[in-house]
């Protein structure tokens, strides 16, 4: 089995390649998709599926651009109600990836479409099973349960459900099945999220502290308080993932400008270089959100939708 992580740090996003015997899946793919094309021509596999573990709130994934560059079929759990040709699986569904068996298991709490993945290569048993938590179980947390928009849950419904998701599910498996999650430290997603991007069931056991002995009451009650502010973003990244977005050769590209028409332009101008170049100097009233870190997250929270952009 081949078997990659792919980390976006600006995003604190996990994505995975998991390929075997000329066929591969993505899951939890990126918008921007020619690392994983690049992967699979190295390994001389054809992408057969883009999984969603669920309905992303942070960013707008790539699974269209994906489908439509591959072929691959795009597979998200069967509460999604996705507008757009998909595979809708739900608990005990398996699919094959060449000898490699995904098992979904749904998992709701963190949304109510939430799956998570059990991967088992049956050519090598030896192997220890991994399994693709989505955000539903992180790195020394869980995830948040206060981001489903207008769905009709609320926050302590959906701390309920991840409750049960994670005692009657996840930490059923065996102990040494290792974690992987769709994000790390830095994500809002969560609220303690470890630095570390995979881990192990019997680790999580011992160390996150959402998974220590308690009550569900007490558990509901710890999951919604003190929880941070939603970003306004996030609906629209749903709602935009719902629908699926533009492929990205449909996209209007930028055009450079001139120092008279920066001079002249009626909108936000982003400085994207670093806090220590925008300090020897920049255009007056621009704002300076550097690429490194958290951009998208700070981009996404300080710019209002639809804000005319220059990007310096």
């Amino acid at each position: 089995m081949n078997f990659k992580q792919f980390y976006l740090s600006c995003l604190a996003h996990a994505s995975y390649y998991i390929g075997s015997n000329g066929e591969a899946a993505i899951v939890d793919p990126q918008r921007d998709v020619d690392e994983y094309l690049r992967e699979a021509e190295a390994n001389n596999q054809k992408i057969k599926y883009i999984i969603e573990t669920h309905l992303h709130a942070d960013f707008v994934s790539g699974h269209l651009e994906l489908a439509k560059r591959t072929g691959g079929k795009i597979v998200f759990g069967a509460k999604a109600n996705a507008q757009f040709e998909h595979l809708a699986v739900k608990d005990g569904d398996e699919i094959s990836v060449g000898a490699v068996k995904l098992k979904i298991i749904e998992t709701p709490g963190h949304t109510p479409e939430a799956i998570s993945i059990v991967v088992a290569d049956t050519a090598n048993a030896s192997e220890p099973q991994k399994v693709l938590t989505g955000d539903t179980l992180f790195i020394g947390d869980v995830g948040r349960p206060d981001l489903v928009g207008s769905k009709g849950f609320t926050a302590e419904q959906m701390a309920g459900f991840l409750y049960d998701s994670l005692h009657e599910k996840l930490l059923k498996l065996s102990d040494e099945t290792e974690v992987y999650p769709a994000h790390g430290a830095g994500s809002l997603c969560g609220k303690n999220m470890s630095k570390e991007t995979w881990s192990t069931v019997r680790e999580q056991k011992k160390l996150n502290y959402a998974l220590q002995p308690m009550s569900k009451t007490d558990f509901v009650k710890m999951m919604t308080e003190n929880l941070p502010e939603m970003p306004a973003y996030f609906s629209k990244s749903v709602a935009k993932n719902l629908a699926g977005a533009s492929h990205l050769e449909d996209l209007p590209k930028p055009k450079a400008m001139s120092p008279q028409e920066v001079k002249e332009f009626q909108g936000l101008i982003l400085d994207v270089r670093s806090a220590d170049d925008f300090g020897v100097g920049h255009i007056p009233n621009s704002l300076n959100i550097g690429l490194g870190g958290q951009f998208a997250t700070w981009a996404g929270t300080l710019i209002d939708d639809g804000t005319p952009i220059v990007c310096r």
